[in-house]
């Protein structure tokens, strides 16, 4: 087993186990007794990104989690945060599309074997999304990344991040084989600016329909993963060892006995990886949307609420829950007033079908099933990463 301070670290289930382990039922310690059960067990490193996350890093945006039900009730439910419209739209990927890795002349390029929807940032990205076996993408921001600069006559490809998700989407069924091939670095991820001028600096989680997941970080230009079922929740910073961290700090205080409340990612984190363990465990269906949608809407910031200084202290824009037990993609506009679903089982994704778009930029407001309201349309081109 690699550390995780070395190129290619895979961290997998027996590591960090106790970290966003599930809770079998809420703490009902007294304060006191918490406190006391802190001092006593809680580490160095764990005191360490305490203090330096509260005192030294801005708050960021976005929060993901995996509900892991009885009877592989399996949902993965994420929010959107930013300081301004990102455009979003939703698309529908055929199998058999030709990708390019927008990474310039010798990106990497690569046929799609599974269908997908996904949900886009700018026309330009994919942020988020399911494909037809039930592998969940959420792209989330990460002000820490630091993306590998190859040797000077390297000759992997470069792929660009605008790409980073699709290409995980397009071509592996589920998070151990995505694992697997990633693992070995067959291309590396090159950095963009994003339309309204800000760094894309992001990490990448997957989930599968098994409740397997996966969290894709490049720090210090090095690839870590980390695998495993535990990994449910994600948010931004720190790095994602850090956050761990922390979680185990409140873990020993007790959900029931108090948590963090601001709109800070570490905050959101805890709290995120509290309730998503704490909520009922049911199989049926409609219980465990609602339940899993009331969790992230609990990690939302509400609309209004920015630092212009720093565009991921930011209002959450939309809600997106994917069933994908039932392959079903559920998405909520902050702006819109109700909820719509996708049914991805039931979309047509065999080769040579159309590209298909659902324009929710302009104030259109969808409800119930929305799939038959996509329309033809040339697929959007990702953003270019500039490659030197």
């Amino acid at each position: 087993m690699q550390s995780s301070q070395t190129p290619n670290a895979v961290l997998d289930d027996a590591t960090h186990a106790h970290a966003g382990r599930p809770r079998a039922a809420p703490a009902r310690r007294g304060r006191a007794i918490g406190i006391r059960s802190v001092v006593g067990t809680v580490s160095s490193l764990v005191a360490l990104a305490v203090a330096g996350i509260t005192l030294g890093q801005p708050a960021q945006a976005c929060t993901r989690a995996v509900y892991l039900g009885p009877d592989n009730t399996i949902i993965t439910i994420r929010s959107m945060d930013w300081k301004d419209d990102i455009g979003s739209n939703l698309w529908i990927f055929p199998r058999g599309m030709a990708r390019d890795g927008a990474a310039g002349p010798t990106s990497i390029r690569w046929t799609s074997k599974y269908g997908s929807l996904v949900a886009t940032a700018f026309d330009a990205a994919t942020a988020d999304g399911m494909n037809e076996k039930g592998l969940v993408a959420n792209l989330l921001y990460l002000a820490e990344a630091e993306y590998e600069k190859p040797a000077a006559g390297s000759k992997r490809p470069p792929i660009s991040i605008s790409a980073w998700a699709q290409y995980v989407l397009d071509n592996y069924a589920s998070v151990a084989e995505a694992v697997e091939a990633l693992r070995a670095e067959p291309f590396y991820v090159a950095a963009v600016t994003t339309p309204d001028g800000e760094p894309g600096a992001v990490h990448l989680a997957i989930s599968d329909a098994t409740g397997d997941s996966a969290i894709f970080e490049y720090i210090g230009g090095k690839l870590v993963i980390h695998h495993g079922r535990q990994y449910q929740v994600m948010t931004n910073s720190p790095v994602y060892d850090q956050q761990l961290a922390l979680d185990t700090y409140w873990q020993e205080i007790g959900g029931a006995v108090m948590l963090p409340g601001t709109n800070r990612a570490a905050d959101r984190f805890v709290r995120a990886s509290f309730y998503i363990n704490a909520i009922p465990k049911t199989a049926n269906e409609v219980e465990a949307v609602a339940s899993t949608f009331s969790v992230i809407r609990n990690a939302s910031v509400p609309l209004g609420i920015s630092t212009p200084a720093e565009p991921n202290i930011a209002s959450t824009l939309w809600r997106s829950v994917s069933d994908q037990k039932n392959k079903r993609y559920y998405f909520e506009s902050s702006r819109s007033p109700s909820l719509f679903w996708i049914n991805v089982s039931e979309l047509a994704f065999a080769p040579g079908t159309p590209t298909k778009k659902l324009l929710l930029t302009g104030g259109a407001i969808y409800a119930g099933n929305a799939a038959a309201q996509f329309q033809p349309a040339e697929p959007f081109k990702f953003l270019p990463a500039s490659v030197k």
